[in-house]
């Protein structure tokens, strides 16, 4: 067998710098595996940084500790009802390890996780949690990153609005700072920027070996004794892949950080890893922005999105993949739906009422880009937006008659324990507020995704796998790299970054146990 030449030898190679991969490095450098983290960006987060960082992972002691009524086998019920059974060897996998997990994590000083309440998403589900079984990283000053803080990726109301830093790192930004201080802590791990991952080696008896990377426009080639992990996210940013897969929506539109290309999805189905649902994304309603980004948006507490026709189409208070869900089947069955309007009156004054994770600007800047307008009557608003004016006052009027009786008889808003977390209305439902305080406002609204959900097939232990299902020795695969086990659903917030983090630190277990059966032999 030829021997394969490498510029370096690690025991892992980690791609991607999100809580998954993170997760992973952190894993594989504290039990002493000689650790490289390649980021092909100039900071370290990726998506994760943007986020919340909600993590969903039931039946751990966080959760005990802090008084939340969870089991693992409740939750396997709510996962089957939601998801189905085509991912249950996956569901069972990922359930097996988020009490694990979390022990780990915890025995660190810098890992410190608190349950914080956010409902689950399908309120029909057994076991279905109003209050959720997610945790949150603790708020970590700025101050504790030290040389690291330029290493991390902004908020993205800052990257993308130049907007303040926050006073601390929350969310996201705290969970990768943590993560980077206790992986850089255990001495056995590198940490390194700008460097992207083109390639996997393969050796001559077809297991993955290394990988191939650029920096600065050369390539480099790294060993792996113990595996590669792909935890690089999916190709959200990428507009050839989208289109070549059907992934609804514009790049523009999505939440994904700048390094959401593809690539190392790419490279493992070129050394024959199977892919899956790659026409899939983890979808929300958007804002749109006079740049022509769109940006996740939720907590509506009032107002209604109408189509060209001036007609609502759905639940505005869904859980955000619901809603965009929703609006990508109703324009793929008749038209009409993208982009669409998000309508409300004054009583909120110039404030939209709702959030989205990039605030909008000056309003002047939305009015000048045609994507806010105002009018003192409905029929004057229905012009300015080009739908039919008789039939969006008659929309606003069987809504407001919902809101007076407290039933919304169309599609039932303001029922389940999610409609109701946001809702801060005083009528009878309080997700139900009427449109009668003129003028009245319309804001123009896309699809946007929190990153695309398609990627390689993997097995239990986040191995790679073939068509044939045949495990391709040496690679593995999580989050967003990977084909979700959550299929065509969100069953609650945090799964995208709870598995990520999960099937990273299963990846490694698997890579430890490898390394010392050869040892011992």
């Amino acid at each position: 067998m030829a021997a394969v030449e490498f510029d370096e030898v690690v025991d892992v190679v980690v791609v991607g710098s999100g809580g998954g991969a993170l997760t992973g490095a952190y894993v594989a450098s504290s039990r002493g595996l000689q650790t490289l983290v390649i980021e092909s960006t100039d900071f370290y987060g990726g998506t994760t940084a943007y986020s919340g960082s909600g993590l969903w992972l039931p039946g751990n002691h966080v959760l005990e500790r802090d008084g939340v009524d969870d089991t693992v086998d409740e939750a396997r019920e709510y996962l089957r009802a939601v998801i189905g059974d085509e991912t249950a060897d996956l569901q069972d996998a990922f359930l097996a390890s988020t009490r694990p997990l979390i022990e780990e994590l915890e025995r660190h000083d810098m890992l410190k996780f608190e349950h914080r309440p956010f409902p689950d998403y399908f309120a029909q589900a057994p076991h279905m949690r109003p209050l959720g079984r997610d945790i949150f990283p603790l708020d970590l000053e700025r101050d504790a990153l030290g040389d690291m803080s330029g290493w991390l990726r902004p908020t993205a109301p800052e990257e993308r609005q130049g907007a303040p830093a926050p006073p601390q790192y929350t969310g996201g930004q705290a969970l990768i700072a943590r993560l980077l201080l206790a992986t850089a802590g255990t001495g056995h791990c590198e940490l390194r920027l700008r460097t992207a991952m083109d390639t996997l080696i393969v050796d001559d008896e077809g297991s993955v070996v290394g990988v191939e990377a650029v920096v600065g426009g050369f390539p480099i080639r790294i060993g792996a004794r113990a595996g590669v992990l792909l935890a690089a996210g999916g190709f959200e940013r990428n507009a050839e892949l989208r289109e070549r897969y059907r992934v609804p929506g514009d790049p523009r539109w999505s939440m994904g950080a700048p390094g959401g290309m593809g690539r190392p999805i790419e490279a493992g189905a070129e050394i024959g890893g199977a892919v899956g649902l790659m026409d899939q994304a983890w979808w929300s309603p958007g804002l749109l922005h006079p740049d022509g980004s769109a940006t996740f948006t939720l907590g509506l507490r009032g107002g209604i999105f109408v189509n060209s026709r001036g007609e609502r189409f759905i639940n505005e208070s869904l859980p955000y993949d619901q809603a965009g869900r929703a609006v990508i089947d109703a324009d793929a069955s008749d038209g009409g739906h993208l982009p669409f309007w998000f309508v409300f009156d004054d009583r909120f004054g110039d404030a939209m009422p709702a959030m989205s994770t990039v605030p909008m600007g000056p309003q002047q800047d939305y009015v000048a880009a045609g994507l806010w307008r105002t009018a003192d009557t409905l029929e004057e608003l229905a012009g300015t937006i080009g739908v039919p004016p008789h039939a969006l006052a008659t929309t606003v009027e069987r809504f407001n008659g919902f809101c007076a009786t407290g039933v919304d008889e169309d599609f039932g808003r303001g029922v389940a324990p999610f409609d109701l977390f946001f809702a801060t209305g005083d009528g009878p439902n309080k997700a139900l507020v009427p449109i009668d305080a003129g003028p009245y406002h319309a804001v123009k609204f896309a699809v946007s995704d929190l990153g695309t959900k398609g990627g390689l097939v993997t097995d239990t232990e986040a191995r790679v796998l073939r068509d044939d299902d045949s495990v391709i020795p040496g690679v593995y695969a999580a989050g967003n790299t990977m084909a979700s086990l959550s299929r065509y659903t969100y069953p609650a917030p945090g799964t995208p970054i709870g598995t990520c983090m999960v099937f990273s630190y299963r990846a490694v277990l698997d890579m430890e146990r490898h390394m010392h059966a050869r040892d011992v032999a």
